[in-house]
């Protein structure tokens, strides 16, 4: 195996849309992203139902896509609403330490690791990757308590006067590590993938990773995201381009009066008001404006073949009408899922460039490191081996006498 060549700087993450455009590694987080989508879909539509709303309503609103703010709901809505979200979240990381550790297999030239192979090593660190965030989060809960107790103490005669004073500086020392705390936490959301699918940490010394690179590399952390950033907002750009092209060509040919005709127009345009509803394009069409004005950049790439469409009831439609929209829906969806992964698997190929990138500077080359996994194989080769000489002994001296 002949691993990749890397210059361990910048330059670096300009690769990440060429790594991320991997069958394997879009269709690894597609079926992470899936999982999380229904359990996210589930939960919100309980959550919307239990504010009086119908099913038909939900769905000729929102289609696919359920939330539940802008509306008032009890606190049982919003928990509901909110696990969904948690669920989905988690999913994605779990997904993203599955891409990096595929994506460190292809770095050291090994192009045969699996999607499941990943997965069995996911579910093996599983644990760190949920814990990570979560026990950053709770050491900065620590130190906020830590101060209310000294806060409260604080309000005792004499001695809460003259503790302020004597203490002062430790209270601002904790007060500066729970502020960059907060940063660690963040960092977290990033690099705990990457992390764990290439350092094979577990929850502590996750936790350590983070806040070194958080401290050592913060200029470089800035600085690699702002061009990776831009870099993603590019490459989804560009992949969903092809994606809404392609389905539009299909729907000039199908749609021509010659072939399918209004029948073709009917199933489509039901099929995508429901995966892509109007109220899901507006608010699309808007964070995407507001992305690119705040870069100073503007889509210039033409539609040429438009996928437009207009909400169709499903009373309108017939009984195989409505049975092919709701297949062609299910495969406009996918198409929409993969847009979405292939950015998250951008985002989870640069912080893994990155990742590797720090450790390399602190003399760490994570590309010839010997993985847990091929410890396991060089163990086995080696027990092999020693049946088969133990064997081959035997044979020999059942042969001699």
């Amino acid at each position: 195996m002949i691993p990749l060549k890397l210059n361990y700087n910048y330059t670096d993450i300009f690769r990440a849309p060429r790594f991320a455009l991997s069958g394997k590694k879009i269709l690894f987080i597609i079926k992470g992203n899936l999982f999380g989508y229904i359990v996210y879909f589930i939960f919100s539509l309980f959550s919307l139902l239990s504010t009086g709303m119908s099913t038909n309503d939900i769905i000729s609103k929102y289609g696919l896509y359920p939330f539940l703010f802008g509306h008032q709901a009890e606190w049982y809505s919003w928990m509901l609403y909110f696990f969904g979200i948690f669920i989905w979240f988690f999913t994605l990381l779990y997904s993203l330490t599955g891409v990096s550790r595929i994506f460190l297999k292809q770095l050291k030239g090994n192009d045969f690791f699996s999607g499941k192979d990943a997965w069995q090593f996911v579910y093996k660190h599983r644990h760190a990757v949920f814990l990570t965030p979560v026990t950053i989060l709770l050491i900065i809960f620590f130190f906020l308590l830590l101060a209310s107790t000294f806060a409260l103490i604080g309000k005792i005669p004499v001695i809460g006067e003259l503790t302020l004073s004597l203490l002062f500086i430790f209270y601002f020392l904790g007060s500066v590590f729970t502020i960059l705390s907060m940063f660690v936490l963040f960092t977290s959301l990033f690099y705990t993938p990457s992390i764990i699918g290439f350092y094979e940490e577990d929850t502590m010394g996750s936790v350590f990773q983070t806040y070194s690179i958080t401290f050592s590399q913060s200029w470089r952390i800035i600085f690699y995201n702002i061009v990776l950033a831009i870099l993603i907002v590019a490459g989804i750009e560009i992949y969903s381009w092809v994606c809404l092209n392609s389905i539009g060509l299909i729907s000039y040919i199908f749609g021509n009066k010659f072939f399918m005709g209004d029948q073709f127009s009917i199933i489509h345009n039901h099929s995508l008001s429901v995966v892509f509803p109007n109220i899901f394009l507006d608010t699309l069409d808007y964070y995407k404006t507001l992305i690119l004005e705040k870069i100073n950049l503007n889509s210039g790439i033409p539609i040429l073949f438009s996928a437009s469409s207009n909400f169709i009831d499903i009373k309108d439609l017939s009984l195989m009408q409505t049975i092919s929209s709701i297949m062609l829906s299910i495969v406009y969806f996918i198409i929409g899922l993969s847009v979405f992964s292939y950015g998250l698997a951008m985002l989870s190929i640069g912080q893994s460039l990155m990742f590797v990138t720090f450790k390399k500077l602190s003399d760490d080359d994570l590309i010839f490191r010997t993985d847990e996994d091929e410890d396991d194989d060089d163990n086995n080769d080696l027990k092999s081996q020693n049946i088969f000489e133990s064997k081959l002994e035997k044979i020999s001296e059942d042969s001699f006498y």
